[in-house]
């Protein structure tokens, strides 16, 4: 069985419409557990006190909101080699969740940062590259919309989305292209695998990561599978004009 199979319209909601209410109630069941006990069942920080509790909204927020957009790259990649229709709209389908995710991760972000720094905004590269990320989203978004014809907009949308993955990347990996800022290294780095957060506040907050991961996973299939309802309802509506 090849994987470019699901890119048949008709199998992939086939395939994925019975798996979505198994993944979101996963990953419903996952951020009850991780919230829950990260918020009321784990210490104050010696150093933040109980302020550092917000991470356990504002990093697997700003992890969904930077790997959204990978995502899209991916399908947006797929899209221009190959021209399968399932991952472009996967790709339309996925910037509003990821930009809802940006958004969060800025608000708690500021939340976070005003008692640690003095200031709800600091001009951070990673603040201020996460902020651009956020312009992007809206950008494309805007673009699809602009666009009548969907496969003109598919392809210039993919376009954009190569060009905002290097604020991205930047977003991940500001803290290491430049040493000064005020945003802290991150929590937990992939490359490493080393990490500055203790056990009793890692563990709730892999809960809260693996149910935010979830989340966006159903969400990206509900709505993909709505985007190819109303692709297949456009189409039908210009045949019989």
């Amino acid at each position: 069985m090849s994987i470019w199979e699901y890119a048949n319209p008709k199998k992939f909601i086939a395939t994925t419409t019975p798996l979505v209410p198994w993944v979101m109630g996963i990953s419903i069941s996952c951020l009850v557990v991780g919230l829950v006990w990260g918020f009321f069942f784990t210490p104050d920080d010696f150093r933040q006190g109980s302020t550092v509790k917000i991470i356990y909204l504002h990093v697997p927020a700003a992890l969904m909101a930077i790997n959204a957009w990978f995502m899209m790259l991916i399908a947006s990649l797929i899209w221009l080699v190959r021209r399968h229709h399932v991952s472009a709209l996967a790709a339309r389908a996925a910037a509003p969740i990821g930009m809802v995710m940006t958004v969060i991760a800025l608000i708690t972000g500021a939340i976070w940062g005003q008692p640690m720094w003095g200031t709800w905004w600091a001009w951070d590269p990673r603040l201020t590259s996460f902020l651009i990320l956020f312009l992007f989203y809206l950008g494309y978004m805007a673009l699809w919309e602009a666009i009548e014809d969907s496969d003109t907009a598919a392809d210039l949308t993919s376009v954009l989305c190569l060009v905002g993955s290097v604020f991205a990347v930047l977003s991940r990996y500001a803290v290491q292209f430049w040493n000064q800022g005020l945003h802290q290294g991150t929590s937990v780095p992939v490359a490493t695998g080393e990490r500055s957060v203790s056990d009793v506040f890692f563990v709730p907050l892999l809960v809260c990561m693996i149910g935010f991961g979830l989340l966006f996973l159903a969400l990206v299939l509900m709505r993909t599978a709505t985007e190819v309802r109303a692709r297949r309802i456009k189409a039908l509506e210009a045949r019989m004009r």
